[in-house]
């Protein structure tokens, strides 16, 4: 694992503690450019909004949330869903969502390192199958490749950007066993 983070599951209640860190990361994303559900401007409401979902999500055991956290500061620099609730014919499958870093911590090995943890969670949750989507032609589309994830195919038109315009997504899967 990437020395430079600490990757940690949160609790319900950590999850609810850390709204804050996580809106910011979030933000921070989108004001970079990142095409992850959010236009322009992003508030700091809308945010922690999004994240109180998530929070009761983690608290309904509908979905695992990972951060990855710098060991000297103890800031959130990265976060990752495992959304584990899928509908009743695919209970062996589940989706990676909102996987962020924040623009400081990024081509440190963040990404991957939440990957590699987020693969993990969902075997411990008896996943075989995970799935994800991305920006075509992004940071995170190579990164998936190199972290050995599988492209499935590309949705033209899929998305808008933050500030406007379509963008494509590219569709990935990974098999993986269940621990």
């Amino acid at each position: 694992m990437n020395e430079s983070v600490i990757i940690r599951q949160l609790t319900p209640q950590e999850a609810r503690a850390q709204i804050g860190a996580l809106s910011a990361v979030l933000i921070d994303c989108v004001e970079g450019g990142a095409s992850v559900s959010f236009m322009l401007p992003l508030t700091q409401e809308r945010a922690d909004t999004f994240w109180q979902g998530v929070a009761e999500g983690v608290a309904a055991g509908e979905r695992i949330l990972l951060v990855a956290q710098d060991p000297s500061s103890g800031m959130i620099v990265g976060t990752v869903q495992v959304i584990l609730k899928q509908p009743e014919n695919q209970p062996h499958r589940a989706d990676i969502a909102k996987m962020l870093v924040h623009n400081q911590a990024r081509r440190r090995g963040v990404g991957a390192a939440l990957m590699r943890a987020a693969e993990e969670a969902a075997a411990k949750a008896g996943k075989i199958v995970l799935v994800l989507d991305t920006v075509t032609g992004g940071d995170a589309e190579r990164l998936y490749e190199r972290v050995g994830w599988v492209k499935s195919g590309i949705i033209p038109n899929y998305a808008l950007w933050p500030r406007g315009g379509f963008c494509d997504t590219t569709v990935f899967y990974k098999q993986i066993s269940a621990a």
